[in-house]
């Protein structure tokens, strides 16, 4: 017996020196690299830091995640799916405005009329998946959703007319603002607030939950309703999806899955959240302009229009089928 045991570890020893222990190397620990499209510790970052702490708590020993950064300290958020595609790092947290320039229907994501089970229940998220991989991109999941977003200003509209106005966005808006006669200019996030102080813009798109208190400060008025989704999303290169082991990856999806789940209920309009964070606006002075009636219908569906409008330009083939699946 003890001579089976002694060659036994010898023959375990002499694989281990050529590298042939499967059971050993598919049980280690792998480390990933990850980069989210905010800064570190700013308000729309610090779903991602919950995000990845979550996955580290979970994967202890099987799969970790090393936090890079958040841009724009590690570069433009706008081509930080294009880094993480090439292989600069294995995992991003970005909105998919950030990536549309990567998948030209990403838009889409944030236009749906359906929660996120019933877009993987009816194939919606399936088509994206298709549509990723040919960008060596896999999609985890909507790991945080700051609900709808807002049109934000420095002085008071009268209905849906934006003529008059510069307002700084971002690619998630940009085409209802030209749409409703305003100019537009792009900025990072840590431009806004002063931008905003020296009146190079009079307002911005932002989503209520996820907002940057500083802003108050230069921030007069909140246009209601919302529109779209504040969604953020987990996504990974696929070369690196394809290395893992399928407990590797079972971590990244078990733990995306409920994240993605409890997003509906933090994002909620009439939930407790978004109550909360609009008792503290108005506390602060904050104004509130709804629109009502004809200009409410005008507004949401000017909204809807450009948003698919310029899905269709860019993907007609493909934004048509999603339109399908991600509309009611």
């Amino acid at each position: 017996m003890k001579s089976k045991i002694k060659s036994g570890l010898v023959l375990t020893a002499a694989l281990a020196l050529f590298g042939f222990v499967p059971n050993l190397v598919s049980a280690s620990e792998v480390m990933l690299t990850g980069a989210s499209c905010f800064p570190i510790g700013s308000p729309p970052g610090r779903p991602f830091e919950a995000f990845v702490a979550e996955i580290n708590a979970r994967g202890k020993g099987v799969v970790q995640i090393d936090l890079k950064g958040g841009a724009p300290a590690i570069g433009s958020p706008f081509t930080l799916t294009q880094k993480m595609a090439k292989g600069a790092y294995d995992m991003v947290g970005c909105p998919e405005a950030y990536f549309g320039n990567v998948l030209p229907e990403a838009p889409v994501l944030r236009f749906s009329d359906h929660t996120y089970a019933e877009l993987r229940k009816n194939g919606a998220l399936d088509y994206v998946q298709k549509l990723l991989a040919e960008k060596n991109i896999r999609y985890i999941a909507r790991y945080h959703d700051f609900g709808p977003f807002y049109l934000w200003l420095s002085k008071p509209i009268t209905g849906p007319d934006l003529t008059g106005l510069n307002l700084r966005v971002a690619p998630v808006y940009t085409a209802f603002f030209k749409s409703l006669g305003a100019t537009v200019q792009r900025s990072n996030y840590g431009q806004v607030y002063t931008y905003m102080e020296n009146n190079t813009v009079q307002g911005y798109g932002w989503p209520a939950l996820g907002w940057n208190p500083a802003w108050v400060k230069v921030t007069k008025y909140l246009v209601e309703p919302g529109f779209y989704h504040a969604s953020l999303h987990g996504i990974v290169n696929l070369k690196t999806w394809n290395s893992l082991t399928q407990a590797q990856q079972d971590v990244l999806t078990s733990v995306g899955l409920e994240f993605e789940g409890n997003a509906e209920e933090t994002s909620a309009v009439g939930g407790s959240a978004m109550k909360k964070q609009k008792d503290w606006l108005a506390s602060e002075g904050m104004e509130f302009i709804t629109m009502e009636g004809a200009d409410r219908a005008k507004w949401v569906a000017a909204a809807s229009d450009a948003g698919w409008a310029e899905v269709l330009e860019r993907s007609p083939e493909h934004g048509a089928a999603l339109k399908k699946l991600f509309s009611k």
